[in-house]
């Protein structure tokens, strides 16, 4: 058989490694439809192809597999980690857990885990216990949410305690409810109570490492923020005749936080959180405002593959409530320290799928925010305040700082191939201007239009388009950034493959060479490096580099950093990032589409074991992995295990996929902390 006859099939979970119901629930199904960016703007595979093609050549790929386009099948890559025992990469000294499939959290030989929290657990005082036969909104709203993102903690003052800011990003109700058991307008309206945050206090459990949820009646700082919650509106599009619904004349007082992906923890002691696939949750029974058809369609508000919450609500209702949207898609700053205070949604940070928001104080004191849009085609952008952070823990100090993401510039990237045809991923790229507090630098558009349609404005000055740009973090020592771009199948079909982008199809052979599949597009990932001029958050211009090119280790177009590809662990679809005591990057993975489950992996990033990609855990059947948090002193490494379950032949609540964390029969997802069983630090 000629392998250029071969059909464009999906090769098995095409879809990035997520199942057909993550795609439903956390998404509304995001990737059976069109790419909503149209603006034929420069993709980022269409800058590095021509050098992925070369650099596989040179770093030792053989020379006719990489013509041809061969790729070895998924089911090598459990072979591909090449460790022996616990080889130190750095300061990491753990051995690599190797892929599987088990039903539970996987940690390295050495290490133990425990849950701290989980769905359902009380959060407030008074709460009822946890009943998933007689769940009302009422008992939801005062217990841990479902699906847990972002995790951070912060330090309380007292000794061995902390609090526990965790994003709760959507819900799986086909896992959650009892067949039969609950009206689908009953399940709609707890479900609601189940999205948002929950902050709950811990403290140092028995074990050296080892965390437990403080008990609800003896802390003051837990809290649930719900689909419901109030919130406040603040920056420049605050009170925008967008903003306005009819019961909200004054566009300063949204309610309700959804679909929170990941986020970041502020200098000043507050946490960010990222509004990300909120166009699931609107329906549209009848006719639309056609003023708003143009943004509606850049942000896919179609009314396709929704929850149907219009029918208990109506501001979900486009018919009745058509700003109501333009309401999420924000940053939310939460106070944890003050359970009374109101969140806040930051306008100034531009509205879009925000996966979350990483602060950077730079030397001369200003504040820069990296974020990513995730969604295929989308954008990476960055504000900078046009004030100084105060170091201070005075009150005042504090005032002043809760105000800096509300006056600056917001940016968006640009991104340049070197043009020298060696064997580098690299080049530079610019910041492009989209806004003041004052000013837009739009042609056509307002400071308002900007902010609210940021994709549109990004479209406008040609920002290159990237595959899926989720967690965007800073280095906190080097002040360096790294983006993860988790995949984009559509390389290659929505988004075309030419001579300077070769990262499209490939055809994958079996063991005797016979040609299989043909694979699409960028379906493992990368994780770039991105060095601002100057080392300057203020910086208009910036170099940049793939650090890893994400895959089976076998492959020739994956990259580590140029470390021997026999000696890492296959990784896939990276997402969230974080970095520990010592300066190593993590890394949690959402989809893997190398056929095991999703983990969490170390990488030095200095020395000669720089891009040395190592394994931590793995997490169970149908779960993402997300977090990742290690504690400051650097002995406890917190997870956080996402919709467990969640597989392509969908499960019900009776026939679960998964029972993690094995407390019931039915999946609870929830955050771990793993540590050493000898009190010692992580991986030292």
């Amino acid at each position: 058989m000629s392998p250029q006859r071969l059909p464009m099939i999906e090769a098995p979970g095409a879809r990035g490694g997520r199942s057909r119901m993550t795609c439903t629930f956390r998404c509304g199904n995001a990737c059976a439809h069109p790419a909503p960016n149209r603006s034929g703007n420069p993709h980022i595979a269409e800058l590095l192809g021509g050098v992925v093609a070369r650099r596989t050549v040179l770093r030792g790929a053989a020379a006719a597999g990489a013509a041809a386009g061969v790729l070895t099948t998924p089911s090598t890559a459990a072979a591909a980690t090449g460790l022996s025992g616990a080889e130190a990469a750095g300061s990491l000294t753990f051995r690599p857990v190797a892929p599987n499939r088990r039903d539970n959290v996987t940690v390295p030989v050495g290490y133990d885990y425990d849950v701290v929290v989980k769905w359902g657990d009380r959060v407030l005082p008074g709460a009822p216990r946890f009943d998933v036969y007689n769940q009302t909104p009422q008992s939801q709203a005062q217990q841990f949410g479902y699906n847990c993102d972002y995790v951070a903690m912060l330090p309380t003052g007292k000794r061995g305690r902390a609090v526990l800011v965790v994003n709760n990003e959507y819900t799986n109700e086909e896992l959650m409810f009892p067949s039969g058991h609950y009206s689908d307008n009953d399940m709609r309206r707890i479900s609601i109570q189940a999205h948002g945050m929950s902050v709950v206090e811990i403290r140092r459990g028995s074990r050296p490492g080892s965390w437990e949820q403080v008990p609800a009646e003896r802390t003051t700082l837990n809290r649930r923020i719900t689909g419901d919650s109030p919130m406040r509106m603040v920056g420049p599009a605050a009170g925008a005749r967008r903003l306005r619904t009819s019961n909200d004349p004054t566009g300063r007082h949204a309610r309700g936080t959804l679909n929170n992906c990941a986020g970041g923890t502020t200098p000043w002691g507050t946490v960010l959180s990222g509004e990300e696939n909120f166009n699931q949750y609107f329906d549209i029974s009848g006719p639309t405002a056609a003023r708003h058809a143009e943004s509606y369609e850049r942000y896919s508000l179609n009314g396709e593959d929704t929850r149907g919450w219009g029918k208990v609500d109506p501001r979900f209702e486009l018919s009745e409530e058509p700003n109501e949207p333009f309401r999420f898609g924000w940053i939310v700053e939460v106070d944890p320290f003050r359970p009374g205070s109101t969140p806040r949604k930051h306008t100034m940070l531009g509205r879009f799928k925000h996966e979350g928001a990483n602060i950077r104080v730079g030397p001369s004191g200003h504040v820069a925010a990296y974020m990513g849009d995730d969604e295929k085609g989308e954008y990476i952008y960055k504000f900078v305040s046009r004030r100084r952070w105060r170091d201070s823990d005075s009150p005042a100090a504090r005032r002043h700082n809760m105000r800096l993401l509300q006056e600056g510039t917001l940016y968006v990237a640009r991104f340049t191939g070197d043009g020298t045809g060696d064997d580098e991923y690299d080049g530079t790229g610019r910041w492009i201007p989209l806004a003041s507090d004052t000013e837009s630098f739009v042609d056509g558009m307002t400071v308002q239009d900007v902010l609210i349609d940021t994709r549109l404005a990004g479209d406008a000055v040609g920002a290159t388009a990237m595959d899926r740009p989720e967690d965007v973090d800073v280095h906190p020592r080097t002040g360096k950034v790294y983006a993860a771009l988790t995949n984009n199948d559509e390389r290659g079909v929505e988004f075309p493959v030419d001579e300077p982008n070769p990262i499209g199809s490939s055809l994958v052979r079996d063991e005797l060479g016979e040609p299989l599949y043909r694979e699409k597009g960028n379906r493992h990932g990368y994780v770039l490096e991105l060095t601002e001029v100057g080392n300057d958050p203020r910086a208009t211009s910036f170099r940049w580099a793939l650090m890893l090119v994400c895959g089976d280790p076998e492959a020739p177009r994956t990259y580590f950093a140029g470390y021997p590809k026999d000696k890492v662990s296959p990784i896939s679809c990276p997402d969230n990032l974080a970095f520990d005591p010592a300066g190593n990057l993590w890394v949690a993975t959402d989809g893997n589409a190398l056929g095991s489950n999703d983990g969490m992996f170390a990488v030095p990033l200095t020395g000669r074991h720089r891009g040395r990609v190592r394994q931590f855990l793995t997490v169970p059947v149908g779960a993402e992995t997300c977090g990742p948090l290690i504690s400051r002193d650097g002995r406890t490494v917190f997870a956080a295990v996402q919709h467990p379950g969640e597989v392509d032949d969908g499960g019900s609540f009776e026939h679960p996929a998964s029972t993690w964390p094995h407390t019931d029969r039915f999946p609870r997802p929830g955050v771990v902390c793993s540590y050493r069983v000898d009190g010692g630090r992580i991986g030292a």
